[in-house]
């Protein structure tokens, strides 16, 4: 069984974020731009409190789309009711920043602006990123909404982050960064909101690891574990326990993500094993060395005391071992990265590894593989089920992976 997933993903998705009023409206235009650049169609909502912070004709510059405020939820220039029409045109809501006083009304079903009116006469799901003062963030009315509105299944919330605020308090409270709000918007229009690992936990290994041959020279590969990043965002949106095991990376760890970093095979190794006992679904995308110097000096080694020829000797085979110990619930996904041919090895390795899904994924196609953004791939599994999924994100990469492993026995 074959088939082909098309990349242009964002092509006829719908977003409509709606802005509160408060500094963090800035970074909402990052937000648009990039959605627009990606090939969403983006509308904008204003109230009237945002406006004090940044103009409808930016939005409406950056959406390349009329941004909608308060004045023209009154004005009857509309075949239909405005916030019914945009309540039906969205496939995702998006209310950044979130205030208190927007948190409260949503809490109790309160409509008295162009926004809250648009959010109960829409059922897509709402994205909500709060950002206010500490004090006002840590009040105990505003923590109880908060909670409250989050048992609503349509509302999926993003953590607030700790740092210097806009009225010189360091603490909780900062709206998440526009990277984090867009990665976040991409999982949700490709799940609908759906949390279908939710009570799963993810054990997931990326990046490389380096072998040492002194303190300063190791072999090592370009991997830089934006896969395995991507498949903890995805699985973590998707409502799971992630646990990630990483090689040296430049990357920031998601809130609620366990991270465990590593450095060489042998110390994934240790921490793969003890933490596999406890996994619903282990990926292995870390691109393990193959091999390591024989002997490690603790000193730099002069260069002239370099050897000719480097004794070298294999490193742990990570993903044959939790192969072998692995439970029947468990389900280990595997991947390998190739040149040319990239589905005979593949299958090769998912026989002779005993794994029950691998990713082949080439490094020698342009955007694609290591360091990359982006990324294209074939899903193979044990039953002669074939995926392959054209050029696109790593998230997207991530999540239609999670859908064919996931969906394979439904």
């Amino acid at each position: 069984m074959s088939s082909l997933q098309s990349s242009s993903e964002n092509l006829n998705k719908r977003v409509l974020i709606c802005v509160g009023g408060g500094i963090a409206a800035y970074k909402v235009c990052e937000v648009v731009s990039t959605l627009f650049k990606s090939g969403v169609e983006v509308r904008v909502i204003l109230t009237r409190s945002a406006q004090e912070f940044i103009t409808p004709l930016t939005l409406a510059t950056l959406s390349r789309h009329p941004a909608y405020t308060d004045d023209d939820f009154w004005q009857p220039t509309h075949s239909r009711p405005l916030h019914i029409e945009l309540g039906e045109w969205a496939d995702l809501l998006v209310i950044a920043p979130l205030t208190a006083n927007t948190l409260a009304k949503l809490t109790y079903g309160m409509a008295d602006n162009l926004l809250t009116n648009t959010v109960l006469a829409s059922t897509c799901p709402v994205l909500l990123a709060p950002a206010m003062n500490t004090d006002m963030w840590e009040q105990l009315a505003v923590q109880r909404n908060w909670h409250q509105l989050l048992t609503d299944s349509r509302y999926h919330g993003m953590s607030t982050a700790s740092g210097l605020l806009a009225c010189d308090r360091i603490g909780a409270g900062r709206m998440a960064e526009p990277s984090e709000i867009v990665t976040r918007i991409q999982s949700l229009l490709h799940t609908g909101g759906k949390r279908d690992l939710v009570g799963k936990r993810i054990l997931i290994s990326t990046g490389g690891t380096r072998e040492y041959l002194d303190p300063v020279r190791f072999i090592g590969n370009p991997s830089t574990g934006k896969m395995g990043l991507a498949l903890a965002q995805a699985a973590l949106h998707r409502g799971a326990s992630v646990t990630l095991v990483h090689g040296p990376a430049s990357w920031d760890v998601p809130l609620g993500v366990q991270a465990i970093p590593v450095i060489s095979a042998q110390e994934m190794q240790q921490v793969m094993l003890e933490y596999l006992p406890n996994a619903d679904v282990i990926v292995m995308s870390a691109a393990v060395a193959d091999v390591k110097p024989r002997d490690y000096s603790t000193e730099k080694l002069p260069k002239r005391s370099l050897p000719q020829a480097l004794p070298l000797e294999p490193v742990p085979d990570i993903v044959a071992q939790l192969a072998q110990i692995k439970q029947p619930h468990q389900l280990l996904i595997g991947f390998a990265a190739q040149t040319g041919d990239i589905i005979t090895p593949a299958k090769e390795k998912l026989q002779t590894k005993k794994l029950d899904v691998i990713v082949a994924n080439p490094i020698d196609q342009p955007d694609s593989g290591f360091g990359s953004n982006n990324n294209q791939a074939i899903f193979l599994d044990g039953q002669n089920h074939q995926l392959e999924i054209a050029h696109c994100s790593k998230l997207q990469i991530a999540h239609h992976l999670f859908d064919f492993a996931m969906g394979r026995n439904a």
